[in-house]
């Protein structure tokens, strides 16, 4: 019994310790029985070709949406741009397309965002500019922009946001420095507006960026903040004189018709009194021609009527006639005086004349006194 311990008590123990588990070989053999292939005939291998090759050609469809289109790169490089609707090309990778918003508009702030807050004074001075009359104003505009060509917008330009922004402030410093600072600030606002639309869009296309400009909206045209009390002080001062200007043309517009008119009236009863005196004159020389004929062919009875007339004219006015009754020729004349048709003459109202502060001249020396 002792032998037979000892010889099997250490083979026992040997023999009976547990070997190391190989976690590796069992999480392979585990995973090996999970995916494990089935195995396919030739039916099967040539139905899981035809879906493999049924969804690889399915990549060469593509939809452009109403707001899209689309930009076909063939191996990266662009080949083909699309229109809106149902297309095809070549299956992935050949082809690949990008569909960018040709209708979505967008905007650039100029003066205003983070490129340049009006906090930070070395943005501020960088929103400054230079007018014609070699002034200095800060301002503000909006450019509300979209695709045009999207293959120069993806291709052409690295950065378009900062294209646009770049030209756009270039555009805008170009006209405002040919505009003077009182023009910019009031009446010529729209015009600068307009101006850096057709400059921005004509930079823009010169450079092929595929951009349109929509709107540029000048929001802001101001001096700087630290004599902007004393331009204040010179637009009032402008719009008084804008106001007095006004004044007066509408007192001219009111007093200048009614003189015209007021000349005409008298430049008219002028024509009627020259012609009423011309008619007149042309009338009293038409009546004294007939009596010029009658004197040159009996002169002392023509004189006599004449004499008789006139102190016929002259008599018909007197209040008082005076008879002479020494029968000298007119002793058939029988006195008469309308005594009831007499009229004392009315008594004056003018007062008589002053007298002369100064008095008459004395005779010249050696004249008769």
């Amino acid at each position: 019994m002792d032998k037979i311990d000892a010889r099997v008590g250490p083979e026992t123990i040997e023999t009976g310790a547990a070997a190391p588990l190989d976690v590796w070989a069992v999480a392979r053999t585990s995973l090996g029985d999970i995916f494990r292939a089935p195995r396919l005939d030739r039916r099967g291998i040539a139905a899981l070709t035809g879906l493999i090759l049924v969804a690889w050609l399915s990549t060469s469809l593509y939809r452009v949406q109403p707001d899209e289109k689309g930009v076909v790169l063939r191996f990266g490089k662009w080949v083909a741009t699309t229109d809106p609707g149902l297309h095809v090309h070549m299956p992935y990778p050949i082809d690949a397309v990008l569909l960018p918003k040709v209708t979505q508009v967008n905007q650039i702030q100029l003066g205003v965002g983070p490129a340049s807050p009006p906090a930070d004074g070395q943005s501020s001075r960088g929103r400054q500019m230079l007018t014609g009359d070699e002034n200095i104003v800060e301002a503000d505009c909006t450019v509300f922009w979209k695709i045009r060509d999207p293959g120069q917008f993806l291709f052409k330009v690295d950065d378009p946001e900062l294209a646009v922004r770049i030209a756009a402030e270039g555009a805008l410093r170009d006209v405002v420095s040919r505009t003077a600072i009182q023009a910019a600030m009031s009446d010529k606002r729209q015009l600068i507006a307009d101006e850096t639309h057709t400059l921005l869009q004509k930079l823009l296309d010169d450079e092929q960026t595929g951009v349109e400009i929509t709107q540029v909206q000048l929001q802001r045209v101001e001096p700087p903040l630290a004599v902007i009390d004393a331009f204040n002080d010179v637009q009032r001062a402008r719009a008084d004189q804008e106001r007095a200007r006004n004044e007066a043309e509408a007192y001219a517009n009111d007093i200048l018709p009614r003189a015209r008119g007021d000349g005409e009236r008298i430049r008219q009863e002028a024509e009627a009194y020259k012609v009423q005196v011309v008619n007149l004159a042309q009338g009293e020389a038409d009546a004294f021609l007939p009596i010029l004929k009658s004197y040159e062919a009996a002169k002392d009875v023509t004189a006599w009527r004449l004499y008789l007339d006139s102190v016929d004219e002259v008599l018909k006015k007197a209040s008082k006639v005076i008879v002479d009754t020494s029968g000298k020729g007119v002793s058939s004349v029988m006195p008469y005086m309308p005594v009831t048709e007499f009229k004392p003459p009315a008594p004056s109202t003018v007062s008589p004349p002053a007298a002369p502060a100064t008095p008459p001249p004395a005779p010249a020396q050696g004249a008769p006194k």
